[in-house]
């Protein structure tokens, strides 16, 4: 007559790291508005390649095109946007990279100058000197009257014979 203990079950306690979060506040998560285009808005129905004021609206500030979730313009206006951009850049009126920032677009950019943690410091900006600066030059000091050297001491003493 042996009596088997059946195996304890798994405490209710140990389930809650697979409730998901019923148990934690939630938000209320509604949809949010969709944005609308700087061109719905305007109703501008076509965008030209020369009108860089408009196009500089769609491209962010490295020279990339901004998706239309972020600008908000319908697909039909991203597809007229882009083609404009790229004929743009074909002829040279946006650039299709920008290398350099200017100083205070980048500080507006991250909210004003950052202080970095560890690493190297960054380096003071260099300016140009408008002419070189020259150390005053000083006449060499003459040396005190020393003995004469052994060959300058055999020179000068009479030679006896």
């Amino acid at each position: 007559m042996s009596e088997t203990t059946p195996t304890p079950s798994a405490p209710e306690s140990s389930m809650k790291d697979k409730d998901f979060g019923a148990d934690r506040e939630s938000k209320p998560r509604g949809r949010r508005r969709r944005k609308v285009s700087y061109l719905t808005i305007n109703k501008i129905y076509s965008v030209d390649y020369k009108d860089l004021n408009i196009l500089r609206r769609y491209v962010n500030d490295r020279g990339k095109m901004l998706p239309s979730r972020q600008t908000g313009t319908t697909a039909k206006e991203q597809r007229m946007v882009a083609r404009a951009v790229r004929r743009a850049r074909e002829l040279a009126l946006l650039p299709y990279v920008v290398t350099e920032f200017s100083a205070d677009r980048r500080e507006m950019a991250r909210g004003g100058p950052r202080q970095r943690s560890g690493g190297r410091r960054p380096e003071p900006p260099v300016q140009a000197a408008e002419a070189p600066v020259e150390a005053p030059v000083q006449a060499p000091a003459e040396a005190p009257a020393e003995a004469p050297t052994p060959a300058v001491a055999e020179e000068a003493t009479p030679e006896s014979s």
